[in-house]
């Protein structure tokens, strides 16, 4: 009587318990969840560490991807990893590799008996290996742009079976780089180190890690180029100043003549630039020459041309002899497709005439008051030439030819490059040579410097909120 009692008793309260016993359990498996979470939390902040401490270190763009696949292995557990990048032409290769991760295409027999040092020789194949980006597991995460989870390699007819035990397939996961728009590779993870299947925890940590790595790329990328950027700026500063002390700044003075120069980089550095040399009490050489292209090549161009010229000059009489003489020169230091186009004026003082040579450039102007009318006139003095470094020297000084004409007492004489005549308005039209001839008509009673005021500040209202297009030199020489 008393056992059935009891019996009964123990039989009622194990029914009464079972809602205990599941709430233990349910609240044990719902803890065990949250640890795993914890877990995979932590893996993915250890992988961000590691991934800000390279850039720290300022890794290299062909450092980062060992780091990636290195911490990818520390923190997921597989025992090898790989990471491929896109190249040219539908291709894919492996750009970092860690452990014995199997090659994505059969081994020819004849490489399988170097075997002996798999690492290194894995590491030497992958690296050389490319395949297509639809091929294997890796294609279709190219193709997909999805991850791929592949928990029983024998069973997935695209795992490549190798005949060494060492490079057996168990189990693969291959996720996208990819921030944004940009995709950067693939991130493979081949066998867990304990042996067992990945699982889809596994699968969403790599996914996790896959977006952590593309972010540190993105980053290393844009810090490269902000480093770049920061180089290449103090590069063309160092360059610009350079630049600054070849050109005059202390003008020539000559009795008689009221001398101005302007000069505006479009840029940093210019390819224009401008000289004046006295040649002697009674003669002042002036050159205005544009480098063709722009940035440092075309300064360095510059600078060549402008010391050249200076050593060639005083040796001359005729501009066109001179030019003639500087196309020889510059043959050797000018690249196939640069050219110069250069003016070279001498003014005469005690002839009262200047004498004009032009290799290729835009024609100078000469303004001069009418005697009979008083009325300011302007015209361009034409003459024959061809750009420096453009055709052979027999050529060149076959063409060019010297252009004299007066300039007596308050005549004028523009030199100048196309920055100033081609320069457009908002509407894409240009100041033009027209424009140009009215504005030093108006100004010709001024001096030099207002002179050239008035043609910038004209040329400036007639751009607008236009940008610069291109560098400007404006030369301007008064008979006083």
């Amino acid at each position: 009587m008393i056992f059935a009692l009891v019996l009964g008793t123990l039989l009622g309260g194990s029914a009464m318990l079972l809602p205990f016993y599941r709430a233990r359990r349910a609240a044990a498996a719902a803890e065990q969840g949250r640890q795993q979470v914890a877990q995979e939390r932590q893996l993915v902040v250890d992988f961000m560490h590691h991934m800000v401490a390279a850039l720290g270190e300022e890794a290299t763009r062909e450092e980062l991807p060992q780091r990636i696949v290195h911490a990818a292995i520390l923190c997921s557990g597989a025992l090898s990893a790989c990471l491929f990048e896109r190249t040219g032409g539908g291709q894919m290769r492996s750009v970092a590799v860690e452990g014995l991760f199997p090659p994505h295409r059969p081994l020819p027999p004849s490489l399988r008996e170097k075997l002996a040092t798999r690492a290194r020789f894995i590491e030497q194949v992958l690296k050389t290996e490319t395949f297509p980006d639809n091929e294997g597991i890796v294609g279709a995460v190219v193709q997909s742009g999805q991850g791929q989870l592949v928990p029983d390699a024998a069973a997935d007819p695209r795992i490549v079976r190798h005949d060494d035990p060492a490079l057996k397939v168990r189990s693969v996961i291959a996720v996208p780089l990819r921030f944004r728009d940009r995709f950067f590779g693939v991130l493979a993870a081949a066998n867990s180190a304990d042996g067992e299947p990945f699982t889809a925890n596994d699968f969403s940590l790599m996914q996790s890690l896959a977006e952590q790595a593309a972010l540190a790329l993105h980053n290393a990328e844009f810090l490269n180029l902000q480093i770049e950027k920061q180089q290449l700026d103090l590069d063309l500063s160092l360059a610009s100043g350079i630049q600054q002390m070849l050109l005059p700044h202390d003008l020539p003075l000559f009795r008689g003549l009221d001398v101005d120069a302007r000069y505006q980089a479009a840029q940093k550095i210019s390819g224009d630039f401008y000289d004046l040399l006295r040649l002697d009490e009674q003669r002042m050489g002036i050159a205005v020459a544009d480098v063709s292209g722009k940035g440092i090549p075309a300064s360095l161009l510059m600078a060549i041309c402008r010391t050249s010229l200076r050593q060639i000059a005083p040796r001359f009489q005729s501009p066109a002899a001179t030019l003639a003489e500087l196309n020889r020169a510059l043959t050797g230091d000018m690249r196939p497709g640069t050219f110069i186009t250069l003016l070279y004026a001498i003014v005469d003082t005690a002839r009262g005439e200047v004498t004009v040579a032009r290799a290729g450039h835009e024609l100078p102007l000469v303004a001069r008051r009418d005697p009979a009318t008083g009325v300011a006139g302007g015209e361009f003095i034409g003459s024959e030439g061809m750009p420096l470094g453009l055709v052979p020297d027999e050529v060149f000084a076959s063409v060019i030819v010297d252009r004299t004409v007066p300039f007596r007492n308050g005549d004028v004489l523009v030199l100048y490059t196309d920055g100033v005549t081609e320069a457009p308005n908002e509407e894409g039209r240009e100041f033009s040579g027209a424009r140009l001839v009215d504005a030093v008509r108006a100004l010709h009673g001024r001096s030099a410097q207002e002179l050239n005021d008035g043609i910038l500040e004209r040329v400036q209202r007639f751009a607008g909120a236009a940008a610069q297009r291109d560098d400007l030199t404006l030369v301007t020489v008064k008979r006083a």
